[in-house]
């Protein structure tokens, strides 16, 4: 009776809160559309808040989204290719732009590429690159001019500019926010990233930015390295002025080694900084010159959360400022870079205890020190990346994978290479001992190893009561039929469900599941192997940066 009501509507509430619960999961979300109107009416917003997420499948919402040009867009339009209804359709059942939040200006940029070409068919006439160009540009600025009409509440804005090309479609787009400023004045979510020398754009939009949007909770930015030293000092100005204008600034990231930091952690003594921050990475950060750190830390009053991703010069400076700060040190995460004394990472381990949550190690011969300090003092590991280590250093590690089970769900282990003898008996003792110390469920874990089938055989056999959601096997074995481990993995893995992800590929590139027609029978969504590594940085970002 109760799910008659369900797929009937009469439970509109509980239904709305469980098609949320589904927000990341598109393939269902398309399922739900399919069940009746009140589903699709629910499902339809969430599918439509970020259309260019997945921009790597053609983009067919592109020829959606053009639908809502006036008559005299769609004529310049007419120039370059003929107005079909399978490409704009005639009429849609929902007023699609309305319900997006959020925009990568990266992936529309390699959507509008990719739609183009799925469209050649409909050219009136073979064209040029430079007339190709133009198109692009022009479906560029027709779509901002869409979502711009409709007024959108846009929520999250991702600039990304990652060459000459991105920045000549920039340029559009900032001529279009300069004629409608308040398209970004609701932006809750900022990351700009440029590694092109685009200063005088950048400060004009960044400045645009400060007078129009308020609300930003989420800020972050990075900046290539070889920008002329007075446009650092031009831009971390505009910068500082953001932070200080903005009413309820929760998430902060930094990032670059080269670019000042002075008075932008100074902005964040302001009153309202200082109530509101919680959460604070430093990516790739050069702590050499910073000597403002007890200062800021120390009028932070609600800071719940300290990142520090492969930064340097955590020296004896560093920490004596940290030891200045008189409130918690809240650091959930350490990745470390190579270089590092070993003193300093003794001390923040120490100091962290169990606020630390995700540590990322680099094998050398300090491991013997800073593992046992690990097991010792941080029991809530939950993302664990070892790199590079030794065979000597193996048993410390299972110890310390033992100590965390309860709370670890990412585990990324294994080779950075492969070299030989000695990485097969690394693999082997990590294959014939990890299986049976690992928890009952993993989000996460990617292995990279030399796998032979009979311990590969003993691993699965050892985890098979652990469920893992997204699991890389990375073979550094090239492809040999004596050592084929595909029938294994079909055995003990596939055909028990006991992933919902998998990615499988060896160093020569000769295999991997995405040509195994076979194991679609099973249910189990195969990703190519790059496309689902987690690497400390993204992971930091999607859990704790949102």
């Amino acid at each position: 009776m109760a799910c008659s009501k369900l797929f009937s509507g009469d439970i509109p509430e509980l239904i709305n809160k469980i098609i949320k619960y589904l927000r990341y999961d598109s393939k269902t979300l398309h399922s739900c559309i399919l069940v009746n109107r009140l589903w699709c009416r629910l499902a339809i917003p969430l599918l439509w808040e970020d259309p260019f997420l997945h921009y790597k499948v053609v983009p067919d919402f592109i020829g959606i989204l053009l639908h809502n040009l006036n008559e005299d867009d769609k004529t310049k339009l007419n120039e370059y290719i003929i107005i079909h209804n399978d490409l704009f359709p005639s009429n849609t059942l929902f007023n699609y732009p309305s319900f997006i939040q959020n925009l990568n200006t990266s992936r529309i940029f390699y959507s509008i590429g990719k739609w183009i070409k799925s469209v050649t068919k409909y050219f009136i006439r073979n064209l040029s690159d430079s007339q190709i160009s133009n198109f692009k540009k022009l479906i560029w600025r027709s779509l901002f001019l869409v979502l711009i009409k409709n007024e959108i509440n846009l929520h999250s804005l991702e600039i990304i500019l990652n060459d000459a090309n991105e920045i000549e479609f920039f340029d559009e787009f900032l001529e279009l926010i300069l004629q409608n400023p308040n398209f970004i004045y609701n932006i809750k979510n900022f990351n700009f990233r440029t590694y092109v020398d685009t200063t005088e754009d950048i400060i004009k939009f960044l400045e645009l930015l400060h007078f129009n949007c308020k609300s930003i909770s989420s800020l972050h930015f990075r900046f290539l390295s070889y920008y002329n030293r007075n446009n650092y000092s031009i831009i971390e100005k505009v910068l500082s002025r953001i932070i200080g204008s903005q009413e309820n600034l929760r998430i902060i990231s930094f990032a670059n080694s080269s670019f000042p930091l002075y008075h932008l952690l100074l902005s964040l003594r302001y009153l309202n900084c200082s109530n509101t921050l919680n959460t604070i990475m430093f990516y790739v950060v050069s702590f050499e010159n910073i000597t403002v750190l007890s200062e800021v830390f120390n009028q932070l009053n609600v800071l719940e959360s300290i990142h520090i991703v492969y930064c340097y010069h955590l020296d004896s400076k560093f920490i004596q400022q940290i030891k200045n700060i008189y409130k918690p040190f809240k650091l959930k995460s350490l990745i470390l870079s190579r270089n590092l004394g070993i003193e300093s990472i003794k001390f923040l381990i120490q100091l962290s205890g169990n606020y630390l949550e995700n540590i990322g190690i680099i094998g050398d011969d300090r491991l013997e020190q800073i593992l046992p300090l690990i097991i010792k003092y941080c029991s809530k590991i939950k993302y664990l990346n070892p790199i590079e280590l030794q065979v000597q250093n193996l048993y410390l590690l299972f110890d310390l994978i033992k100590n965390i089970t309860q709370n670890l769900n990412y585990l990324t282990i294994g080779l950075s290479s492969y070299n030989g003898y000695d990485n097969e008996h690394f693999s082997s003792i990590i294959l014939l001992n990890l299986g049976q110390i690992l928890p009952f469920k993993l989000e996460y874990l990617n292995l990279r190893l030399v796998f032979n089938t009979n311990d590969l055989k003993i691993f699965l056999k050892n985890s098979q009561n652990t469920f893992i959601k997204k699991l890389l096997i990375y073979n550094y074995i090239k492809y040999d039929e004596n050592e084929n481990i595909l029938p294994y993995i079909e055995e003990y893995i596939m055909k028990k469900k006991r992933v919902k992800y998998l990615a499988v590929l060896e160093n020569s590139g000769n295999y991997s599941f995405d040509k195994v027609e076979v194991f679609q029978l099973y249910d189990i969504q195969i990703i190519y192997y790059y496309d689902l590594i987690i690497d400390p940085h993204r992971y930091i970002e999607e859990t704790y940066l949102k």
